[in-house]
């Protein structure tokens, strides 16, 4: 069980239950009984405060939820700061240049600027201390968690920081607004038409199983311990079609990619396709690296898809020729925002679970195996 689905007890509302008061400065003064000046003193001026004083203003202050002194003090005099968060899984320069991201950040910046509210990004980080610190300096008012490991510590100390949350692309939970697709069902249905193609051997690239990125040859343990919620899922939607067919998953190379580029799946495809017994297709969780894939398989002399099949996942905006499963990721983001949006405002929210639609997209990169296979 994940740290996240562990918090869903019944016994408890958990610390990010909708709606609270949010930790301001002046709400640790009422909580003592001083001023607010005490409290930004014990922060920022401590020689103006006794050890005892301050020490006693610290823990109420961590009580309550009020990690970044600054960003209260801001939000106190402003009323909010009129910025929301999106964090995901990467370093910041990701965000920019992996399509279905850049589709999801367009769908969430048109809901901002259409509401006058600023766009923060938070990547991920390696540490409990360090997640901490880069949400608890962020001015926001409400946080989005896009497609991060279930064991991201920025994760917790979201929650930690008991500001409102919805979730995108990670496992539900019930007290959280979520918004995904069935990536399981999608990737099953992909799969499914391979192998009904006449397609025996497969080979899968994958996107990153954990935050260590190990890349490679992924073993049966390591497939087992997979937790990016969406990596796991497309898997399980490949085992599923795979095993239906009667044909054994054990025989299906299963390799990580370190990260979704092009590049990637250019060098993995080449891997896979160097072996005597080579794949004749190739399922692949994202169009970035089917991308890659396809130009391994035109750069080593096949045919595509005569000699081997390839198919990706997303649909974006490059990977028109592609066999793929397309999925709303402008939708996504769009969504997401507005429930944020409408749970800072107090307004009734939208169905707290919203699973959006995917569809297969049949091309010209899958095709029947060669004869001779």
């Amino acid at each position: 069980m994940s740290p996240r689905q562990g918090r869903q007890t019944p016994e408890a509302d958990p610390p990010s239950a909708q709606p609270q008061r949010r930790a301001t400065l002046k709400l640790v003064a009422e909580s003592l009984g001083v001023s607010i000046t005490t409290v930004s003193n014990a922060f920022s001026r401590p020689d103006q405060l006794s050890e005892a004083l301050r020490e006693r203003v610290l823990a109420e202050a961590a009580r309550l939820g009020l990690s970044s002194p600054d960003a209260a003090a801001r939000s106190l005099r402003l009323g909010r700061s009129a910025s929301i968060g999106v964090m995901y899984t990467d370093r910041l320069s990701y965000a920019f240049s992996d399509p279905g991201a850049v589709l999801f950040l367009q769908g969430v910046s048109r809901v901002c600027e259409a509401n006058g509210q600023q766009l923060v990004l938070i990547p991920s980080t390696s540490s409990a201390d360090a997640a901490a610190t880069a949400v608890g300096r962020s001015t926001i008012d409400g946080l989005i968690v896009y497609s991060v490991a279930d064991d991201d510590p920025v994760l917790a100390a979201a929650i930690d920081r008991r500001m409102p949350l919805v979730l995108v692309d990670q496992p539900r939970i019930d007290s959280l607004p979520w918004i995904g697709v069935d990536d399981e069902k999608a990737c099953r249905a992909l799969a499914e038409h391979v192998v009904s193609l006449g397609h025996r051997r497969l080979a899968v690239i994958a996107t990153e199983f954990d935050r260590d990125r190990a890349g490679g040859r992924a073993t049966k343990a390591r497939q087992e311990a997979i937790t990016f919620s969406t990596t796991a899922a497309r898997l399980r939607g490949y085992r599923a079609a795979v095993e239906k067919a009667g044909l054994s998953w054990q025989g299906v190379p299963v390799v990580e990619a370190r990260e979704n580029s092009e590049d990637n799946g250019y060098r993995l495809a080449t891997a896979l396709l160097r072996v005597k017994n080579r794949p004749t297709a190739i399922l692949a969780m994202t169009d970035q690296l089917a991308l890659g894939a396809l130009r391994a398989a035109e750069r080593r002399g096949f045919i595509v898809p005569d000699d081997v099949s390839i198919a990706g996942y997303d649909d974006i905006p490059a990977a028109r020729v592609l066999t793929t499963v397309s999925q709303p990721h402008e939708e996504k983001g769009r969504r997401a925002a507005e429930q944020l949006l409408s749970l800072l405002a107090g307004r009734t929210s939208p169905p707290r679970h919203q699973e959006l639609a995917t569809t297969l997209r049949v091309r010209v990169t899958t095709g029947a195996p060669p004869r001779s296979e």
